[in-house]
């Protein structure tokens, strides 16, 4: 019998295959990940600025939640390299409500961070 025509093994001692837990083995609940904690910290930014983010420079977990750095246009100019950005670090809890925000920065957009 070749092996295409085996008929498939099932696995045992998985719950994973039943979709079952074993007793007395605590629920797993999801936990909310870094890809959720970088569009709510931007939209919570949004809510309260009126802006939309230009990027994500920065995300961390927290031991209470996450901690984001946000990149914003304030200003647009012309030519586009002149234009007005901030940083905002944003802190969110673990339910991704806002904890805290402040601009911790502003530069031009054609400006280059120099680290010695």
């Amino acid at each position: 019998m070749a092996a295409a025509e085996e008929p498939a093994k099932r696995r045992t001692g998985s719950s994973r295959a039943t979709g079952r837990r074993p007793a007395g083995e605590p629920r797993h609940r999801p936990s909310k990940g870094p890809a959720w904690a970088m569009r709510t910290a931007a939209e919570r930014l949004t809510e309260l600025l009126g802006r939309a983010p230009d990027s994500v420079s920065a995300l961390k977990p927290t031991n209470d939640g996450w901690e984001a750095d946000i990149e914003v246009l304030e200003l647009e100019r012309v030519p586009d390299t002149t234009s007005v950005m901030a940083t905002y670090r944003v802190s969110l809890d673990k339910e991704g409500d806002l904890v805290a925000y402040e601009r911790t920065r502003r530069y031009t957009r054609g400006q280059i961070d120099r680290r010695g």
